[in-house]
């Protein structure tokens, strides 16, 4: 007996992991944030993603990632990113999830092997999910794995009980369409109870259109009070005016610039990635949020 599935609809920024100078996860700072993502009505959150540089830390400083955002997630749902060929730590992984607080896990496809068939990847995830005591969310992300979720895998996933739903970063608009009907006249690819998050936020409003759930955003982590309210509202003109943000955001080396606008808002205490991303300039995003959306550091209240 798997799960109910959580996850309202809505906004769940992909989370920057806040650093200390020294390269030591900044507990204060995730405290901060995460209030922040709660005053500007997101859903929840996406903790060590690709945006969180899940990548350079530990399953254990993951695991205590999650704990420390149990004991302030306030309304959030918490969602732990998982990205790892090992199916054993995906599955410790996914036993830690369920104990410390999150509703679900985010899986990105083992990418080392990129012999691996279809077939093989297929049964990495429905063994992962068999085991799995945390409902799980696939991650297309081909741009960083190597592998393209067809809509046929789509399916082939979500007919598993435990594989809620999927977050797709491939940017192709085709998916808005195929992911949720898989081809003319045949049965969709992921039913109508499957969650479908766009990560490409250019792409919102159509994806809303098609009766996708919301975002899983990095550029949340700079503007979710807006996002917010164009999920919430279907907003088509604040869309067009947060759509040259959006792009500003979506063009500068991420996870770093989101992380020295936070840094320049007052969110989180310094604006370091770890290695080896190096810090970045955060000067037109900035721009572009104080000239379309009234949004600096001068006016921001936190």
């Amino acid at each position: 007996m798997y799960p109910l599935p959580m996850l309202e609809p809505g906004v769940y920024p992909a989370a920057v992991t806040p650093m200390t100078a020294q390269g030591e996860v900044d507990e204060p700072s995730v405290a901060r944030l995460l209030a922040y993502f709660e005053a500007a009505r997101c859903k929840g959150v996406v903790l060590a993603g690709t945006n969180g540089e899940g990548p350079s830390l530990s399953a254990y400083e993951k695991r205590d990632l999650l704990r420390l955002a149990n004991t302030c997630k306030g309304r959030l749902e918490l969602v732990l990113g998982i990205a790892t060929p090992s199916l054993d730590e995906a599955s410790w992984s996914c036993e830690q999830a369920a104990k410390n607080g999150a509703v679900a896990v985010l899986v990105m496809p083992p990418s080392y092997f990129r012999t691996a068939t279809e077939d093989g990847i297929a049964e990495w995830f429905t063994t992962l999910a068999d085991k799995s005591p945390t409902p799980i969310l696939a991650y297309n992300f081909p741009k960083m794995t190597g592998f393209t979720m067809s809509p046929a895998f789509i399916a082939l996933l979500a007919a598993h009980p435990n594989i809620i739903g999927f977050k797709d970063s491939s940017g192709e608009p085709a998916n808005l369409t195929t992911y949720r009907l898989h081809g003319e006249g045949a049965a969709p690819a992921a039913p109508r109870d499957r969650r479908l998050f766009v990560g490409d936020e250019t792409l919102l409003l159509d994806a809303l259109t098609n009766g996708w759930t919301g975002t899983i955003s990095g550029a949340a982590n700079c503007i979710p009070q807006w996002l917010s309210q164009i999920v919430k509202g279907r907003d088509e003109t604040k869309f067009a005016t947060a759509l040259p943000v959006i792009k500003a955001i979506r063009a500068q080396p991420q996870p770093a610039t989101n992380k020295a606008v936070l840094h320049a808002l007052g969110v989180i205490s310094t604006p370091h990635p770890r290695l080896p991303l190096k810090a970045a300039d955060p000067s037109p995003v900035l721009e572009a949020m104080a000239t379309h959306l009234g949004i600096s550091p001068a006016n921001l209240a936190l």
